[in-house]
């Protein structure tokens, strides 16, 4: 099939490249390949380029991630997903690029997601579906937080509250004006155009 890129698709990739954001998310021991699905595509809705993916159960592993591609309508492609099995490496890593990691956990000391700063260099973790965040990668946060509700069961999906978090976060950004006027990221443009030319290659 032949190659042809538009120069609409190319615009595409570069507004997009330039809108993308210093904002991560990190999700621990998540075992729903829906609900991973579910994090990329608001991930890349709100400008985020790169996911962590942290897996210290036995049970999980990388190829666990390939079921993703089909309940993610095909946005991993386009995203950067980093995948670690060792907690200390995966928040070496994340805090070699993001001053602050803000954890979705109740304690005493537990903001309102309302309260947060989200316009800084922030990676968000969530844990699993049912155990939460682990003891170990709490240690490695700069703060807590929670999302207020008011219902009688206090609990959201994963997915949920993450996209409840990130659009409190795009929303405080789009007041910032951090979406408008950025200069094109030159990697991302070419890792959009490379991704969309392995369509074509046999």
């Amino acid at each position: 099939m032949k190659n042809v890129i538009t120069e609409e698709r190319l615009e595409k990739f570069s507004r997009v490249a330039a809108a993308r954001q210093d904002l991560t998310v990190i999700i621990e021991n998540v075992h729903d390949p829906h609900n991973i699905g579910a994090v990329m595509r608001t991930c890349d809705s709100v400008g985020i380029q790169e996911i962590y993916i942290l897996y210290t159960e036995e049970h999980l592993d990388e190829e666990h991630l390939n079921k993703v591609q089909g309940s993610s309508t095909g946005v991993r492609k386009w995203l950067h997903v980093h995948f670690y099995r060792d907690v200390e490496a995966c928040f070496n890593a994340v805090k070699e690029k993001y001053d602050f990691v803000l954890a979705t956990h109740l304690d005493h000391e537990s903001k309102s997601l309302y309260e947060l700063d989200l316009t800084k260099k922030v990676a968000l973790l969530f844990g699993n579906e049912h155990a939460g965040i682990s003891e170990e990668s709490l240690k490695y946060t700069n703060g807590n937080f929670i999302i207020p509700q008011f219902g009688m069961v206090n609990s959201l999906n994963i997915s949920v509250a993450c996209a409840v978090t990130l659009y409190e976060a795009a929303r405080q950004r789009i007041a910032e004006g951090l979406y408008q006027d950025q200069p094109e990221n030159e990697e991302i443009y070419q890792h959009y155009v490379s991704q969309h030319n392995k369509r074509y290659e046999r």
